[in-house]
This record gives structure tokens, sequence and C-alpha cells, in this order.
């Protein structure tokens, strides 16, 4: 019933600090798998994916104001699929993933966006861990290769000497813990979605693929802001 009563709170309009208050709450609730069967329902990942603008194809991302709404209710459809074997059927029938690589593309040279595209991918990796379906639509459909690798390059900061040859700067500082956090849910959401990409086919994906190796080396040149983190990125 609270998650139920939240959740109406967050359908109306209401001010950005009730509705980051709202989600907060919402996310230590979403790790209970119990309190999550009445709750996961269509109505109420919709809510939940309008206020991450998931819901909006063509607004940009504008409103600094709205960005820690966006990134709270990202964290709750984290959480969610996670924990609901329900959740991960919805989302393939709402087309989650489409809207998630349409919000890492609006997210292309825009400050202050680093916690909107962590928890982005984070989601692209979950769901393409957890349902084969959704991992077959983003390589297939969904251009999700192209789409993550350039959110991998863009988080490594990469700069091109040749075609599929990365700048080597040994004297470059250590990626921010954003960046590198970034890195890591790009990581594992490509590692998924080639998963089962042993056998390229055409000239595109060729490039795509040889593209992708020269990120990867790059980032093994690469290091984090602790020693952690780099073996993490590694």
């Amino acid at each position: 019933k609270l998650c139920e009563g939240i959740l109406n709170i967050l359908e109306k309009d209401t001010k950005t600090s009730c509705q980051v208050a709202c989600l907060e709450s919402l996310r230590i609730l979403s790790r209970d798998k119990k309190v999550l069967v009445p709750v996961t329902t269509k109505r109420n990942m919709q809510i939940l994916m309008r206020l991450a603008k998931l819901d909006t194809v063509e607004d940009p991302l504008e409103r600094v104001s709205e960005f820690p709404v966006i990134v709270e209710a990202l964290k709750c459809l984290c959480n969610i699929i996670f924990n609901s074997a329900v959740a991960q059927k919805l989302s393939l029938e709402l087309n989650l993933a489409a809207m998630l690589c349409n919000l890492l593309e609006k997210c292309k040279d825009q400050q202050f966006v680093d916690d909107i595209k962590c928890f982005d991918l984070r989601l692209l990796f979950l769901l393409s861990l957890l349902h084969t379906d959704i991992r077959s639509q983003l390589r297939r459909e969904l251009q999700g290769v192209q789409v993550l690798t350039q959110a991998l390059e863009s988080s490594l900061s990469v700069r091109w000497t040749e075609e599929y040859k990365a700048a080597e700067d040994r004297d470059r500082p250590p990626l921010s813990l954003q960046d590198t956090d970034c890195a890591i849910e790009a990581l594992k959401a490509l590692f998924n979605v080639t998963l089962d990409s042993w056998n390229v086919h055409s000239k595109n994906e060729s490039h795509q693929f040889r593209y992708m190796a020269a990120i990867l080396r790059h980032c093994l040149l690469t290091t984090g802001p602790t020693e952690d983190k780099t073996e993490e990125l590694h």
C-alpha cells in the first residue's frame, strides 16, 4: 500500500523536491521482492518511465533541475527490473530498451548528465542480462553495439590518430569516478549484447567490431581514479 501511495503521488504534477523524496523512498522499498509484487504493473512502470524522460522521443534534456528526478526514476527501474520477472516482461512490451537508447543519444554533448548516462547504461545491462529477447532486440534492431560502443568511447574520451587506432597519451590523468563508472556499465552491457556475435557477416559489422576492439585496447591502457576501479575497468 505504501508503494502504491507513493506511485499515486508521483502520477500527479508535484514539485521536484517531492518527486525526488518519493522516488528515494520507492528505491529503498523496491529492494524487497515481496513489496514489488502488487505494484509491478504496466501503469506504474509507465509512471517511472515518464519521470525518467523515457517517453519523450523528441524533447532534449534541457532542465537541469529535473535531472535528479530522472536519475532517481532510473535507479527505481533498475531495482524493479532486477527483482521482478513481471517487470522484465513488461519492459519488452513497453519497448524500454529503445527508449533507453534514445535517452543515451540525448546525453551526447550534454553537461551534468553523467549520472543519467550511468544508470541508463546500467538498466541496459540489466535488461540484456535478464531478458534474451531484449538482448536480441538490442543487437539486431536498435544498433546496440554501435550505441554502447559510442557511449564507451565518450566515457573514455578517445581521440583517434587513424581509423582503428586511438591516440596513446601516457601522461593523461586518470579517468574521473563518474566516467569510470559509465565505462564499466557500457562494457558490461556490450558483453551481453555481443555474447552471441562470434560469427560476423557484414562489412558494417566487421567495421563495428574493429572499431570496438580499438576502444577496448585503449581501455586497457586507461587508469581509473583508484587501483580497485582500474581493476574493475579492466
